[in-house]
């Protein structure tokens, strides 16, 4: 393999062809960004087993970034180029989600060697990027999002944010969630002298999953600290194993150190709740009915599978939607998101990773719970109280109790604790899932202190049309039920669309 001469087109590299090889010609070149529309369904070549000319090729094919404010009116495009790597859209999504950007509108096309992206973003206001300081930590941000690769800058963003990585240690936690369930974890850790620095617990379909970083109250040496860890993790156990009402079979809590999960937050709590089978339907009636119509279908003659979503819009809907598919396995070829109001649509081509489309009813019908549990899992309902006050150690436990006193069960919860503050956001709802009523608010308020806890609504500007909610009024509309008949969006021309909306053909008519 040789390296050619750099020209103003970019550089190229020469392969040599069989006929060089035997010593009969010259070598070919190969031009860096080939569009190679798969025939007849090929296969996707895997990391794992790409020769060195193609890791070659990756490297020196870095993503590259565009972020325009001259197109769009009202938001700001995000254009993103890359070769072709499993995970790379799920990276690109990923800083977008982390930077707290809503995207309104999003074209997907990774057909033959190449992937592009084209997203319309704007601030969780509604406003484009206008601050430079933010487009440029977005595009170095977008270009060091390559997976597998260990040379990423310090720019990407890393969890917990802004925490010293030496002392802590992550607690992962998966069970069946019951009233007061919070309140006692957190106990406990306070009973052990452990400095809760930030958390996460989601609820779903009578499951909780949650991860927890905390910090030893005590110093001591390398086996004191794993002394310590599993007297942490057996207590724990008991806690998760006090009611075994739904599934409890499966409780498990496991402690790791954070230095060695490399897990983005917010995907390894997609993990644990996957692992724990949240999708799966209960007979104790602890399930809920989705929140949104997914319908899967299949297209033969492209040898696609063509997923379909729509459901309210909200932060991160994107991420949590892309994270289920790339964690089951499945690669998007082509995709298109669109948001009207307060109403997301998104349409997703996909296959697996050796290039088949889904095969199975059964498989069918799984891809429709997962993803219905991954939108759900961040849709909760109920009333947000946002605490912010000097941290101290036994102070979720003291909140929480609280909580548990007036009747209240934490349905989500975040927690983030930045030079000495802890900024705690909680999702509660009553025992039976139903809105808090203001004097219980109040009561909590005046018993936590009014200037520390406060009750907050998720401001959503760009929510201005209100959509149908009931089936009735969904099937009306044209959004079909969960079992997948007509898409959300036409099926065949979205490859030339996703032609026309990146800037590559003049027409897509």
């Amino acid at each position: 393999m040789r390296v050619a001469h750099r020209s103003t087109r970019g550089l190229c590299l020469l392969r040599p062809s069989q006929d060089t090889e035997r010593g009969n010609g010259p070598a070919t070149s190969l031009p860096l960004i080939p569009y190679e529309p798969i025939q007849g369904g090929g296969r996707m070549e895997l990391a794992a087993s790409l020769d060195e000319y193609d890791k070659l090729v990756i490297r020196m094919n870095t993503p590259r970034v565009v972020v325009d404010n001259a197109v769009c009116p009202t938001a700001t495009l995000v254009k993103v180029d890359s070769a072709r790597e499993h995970g790379i859209l799920l990276e690109a999504v990923r800083v977008l989600a982390d930077l707290d950007l809503a995207v309104r509108k999003a074209y997907i096309s990774s057909d033959g060697r190449w992937f592009m992206n084209v997203f319309h973003v704007t601030d969780r206001c509604g406003r484009k990027l206008a601050d430079r300081s933010l487009t440029s930590h977005l595009e170095r941000s977008l270009c060091a999002s390559r997976p597998g690769d260990d040379t990423q800058p310090s720019v990407i963003l890393t969890e917990p944010a802004g925490l010293e990585v030496n002392g802590l240690t992550t607690l992962e936690l998966t069970g069946t969630d019951r009233p007061g369930l919070l309140s006692e974890v957190f106990a406990v850790l306070r009973d052990l002298e452990c400095d809760v620095v930030a958390a996460k617990v989601w609820t779903h379909n009578g499951r909780v999953a949650s991860l927890i970083t905390v910090r030893e109250g005590r110093p001591g040496s390398p086996a004191d600290a794993a002394l310590r860890a599993r007297r942490v993790e057996a207590r724990l156990g008991n806690v998760l194993r006090g009611d075994h009402a739904v599934r409890g079979a499966r409780n498990a809590t496991a402690v790791a150190s954070s230095s060695a999960s490399a897990s983005h937050s917010d995907r390894r709590m997609h993990q644990l709740m996957f692992a724990d089978r949240d999708y799966e339907q209960t007979t104790s009636g602890v399930s809920t009915p989705p929140r949104s119509v997914v319908s899967v279908q299949n297209w033969v003659n492209r040898g696609y599978s063509i997923v379909n979503v729509e459901c309210r819009d909200r932060p991160k809907l994107l991420f949590d939607v892309i994270c289920t598919l790339t964690d089951m396995a499945y690669v998007v070829f082509h995709g298109i998101i669109d948001t009207d109001g307060d109403r997301a649509r998104q349409e997703f081509y996909i296959r697996h990773l050796d290039g088949t489309p889904i095969s199975s009813e059964a498989e069918r019908q799984r891809v429709i719970q997962c993803l219905q549990a991954a939108i759900d899992r961040r849709s909760c309902e109920g009333a947000m109280l946002e605490l912010c006050t000097a941290d101290r150690r036994g102070l979720l436990a003291d909140v929480t109790q609280t909580f548990r006193e007036h009747g209240l069960s934490v349905t989500r919860a975040e927690v983030t604790t930045k030079a000495g503050i802890a900024m705690d956001v909680f999702y509660v709802a009553d025992t039976a899932g139903h809105a808090v009523d203001q004097r219980t608010v109040d009561a909590i308020t005046d018993r936590v202190g009014l200037a520390s806890l406060k009750l907050s609504e998720e401001r959503r500007p760009w929510c201005h049309q209100k959509w149908p909610t009931t089936e009735e009024d969904r099937v009306a509309n044209g959004g079909g039920g969960g079992g997948g008949g007509v898409g959300l969006f036409y099926l065949g021309s979205i490859v030339k669309r996703n032609l026309y909306n990146l800037g590559l053909i003049g027409s897509c008519s």
